[in-house]
C-alpha cells in the first residue's frame, strides 16, 4: 500500500497515526452511530472509541480495536478529540467507494495533538488525496452508569430476527415497548402506532435466541425517535445483546463483522420514557 510506504520520519511529528487497507471498514462502522455533527474520538493503545450523544438521553459508541488497522501507533496513554461526524464521513467516502473488483480505498490518518487538525491521506488506484478537518473542543461524556452488576436482563438475538420484528411492528408508534420476564412472553417487543396494538413475541428457547438471562418481570418504554438510529447499528452486525439494568436503562450492543472478517462493536445507551407497571 503507497500510504503505507512514506517516510516513517514524517510520523515523528504526530502523537497518533492510524492506517486501513480498505477505509469501508472504518467508514461503515462511523455511519452506524451517525446521528448528529459532533463526535468524540478516543484513542488508546487498545484502539478507538467514537461517542456520539443526543440530549442526554442517548449516547452511541463504536469500538475499533488496533488490530481492526493495518498500523496503529499512539505516543500517548491516551487522547480525545471532537471531529465533525458529517465532514469526516465525506471525507472518507470522497472516492465515492469504488464497485471495481479489488479496489479499495486505503486511509492513513493522522493527529497531531491539542489544536491540531485530524490528516486524512486518502489513496485509490494511484491516486491519492489529502484532507484537513478542524478538531474540536471535548467535553466528557454522559456517564450512563450502566454497569453489569446492576443488569436485570439481558438476551442476545440473531440480528436477522430483531430486523424482521421491525419491519412488522408499528413503525408509526411514538414508543416501543420491551418487555423482558422470567415467564411468557418472555421477551416482546410492543408498540403502539396509527393500526392499534403490534406486540412481536420471542420465546426463550426460539432458534433465534442465543442467551436468555432475566431475574425479573421488567417492562419499560422507550422513545422510538432515540432508537431509530440504532437501526444502522443493527443493519451491519449480525448478533445483538439487549440488556436493561434496575432503573430500566437500555444498552443494545452491536456485533459487526468487516468485510475482513473482523469484529468490531456499536454500543446504543438509551434512558426509559417511562416505566410500565406489571399490571398492565
Amino acid at each position: 500500500m503507497p500510504l503505507s510506504t512514506q517516510s516513517q520520519v514524517a510520523d515523528d511529528q504526530y502523537v497518533f497515526v492510524a492506517s486501513l487497507d480498505n477505509v469501508r471498514n472504518l467508514s461503515n462502522i462511523l455511519k452506524a452511530i451517525h446521528f448528529r455533527d459532533h463526535a468524540l474520538f478516543s484513542a488508546t493503545p487498545n484502539g478507538l472509541k467514537v461517542t456520539v450523544e443526543d440530549s442526554k438521553c442517548l449516547q452511541a459508541n463504536a469500538f475499533i480495536q488496533a488490530e481492526i488497522f493495518q498500523e496503529y501507533a499512539i505516543q500517548e496513554d491516551s487522547l480525545s478529540f471532537g471531529v465533525n461526524l458529517t465532514v469526516l464521513l465525506d471525507c472518507l467516502t470522497i472516492f465515492g467507494g469504488s464497485t471495481v473488483p479489488g479496489v479499495t480505498t486505503a486511509l492513513r490518518m493522522c493527529y497531531n495533538g491539542y489544536g491540531h487538525p485530524l490528516t486524512l491521506f486518502l489513496e485509490e488506484g494511484g491516486v491519492q488525496t489529502v484532507c484537513k478537518i478542524n478538531t474540536q473542543e471535548t467535553e466528557e461524556p454522559i456517564d450512563f452508569e450502566f454497569c453489569s452488576t446492576d443488569v436485570t436482563n439481558k438476551v442476545i438475538l440473531q440480528s436477522d430476527s430483531l430486523r424482521e420484528a421491525f419491519s412488522e411492528l408499528d413503525m408509526t408508534s411514538e414508543i416501543l415497548q420491551i418487555t423482558m420476564s422470567p415467564d411468557k412472553p418472555y421477551f416482546r417487543l410492543s408498540t403502539f402506532g396509527n393500526s392499534g396494538s403490534a406486540h412481536y413475541d420471542y420465546p426463550k428457547d426460539s432458534d433465534m435466541m442465543e442467551l436468555f438471562q432475566c431475574k425479573r418481570t421488567q417492562a419499560n418504554r422507550y422513545k422510538m425517535s432515540l432508537l431509530k438510529p440504532s437501526t444502522k447499528a443493527l443493519a451491519l452486525s449480525c448478533k445483538v445483546s439487549v440488556r436493561t439494568d434496575t432503573r430500566g436503562f437500555l444498552s443494545l450492543q452491536y456485533l459487526v463483522r468487516n468485510d475482513d472478517g473482523q469484529i468490531c462493536f456499536v454500543e446504543y445507551y438509551c434512558c426509559p420514557d417511562e416505566e410500565v407497571d406489571e399490571e398492565e
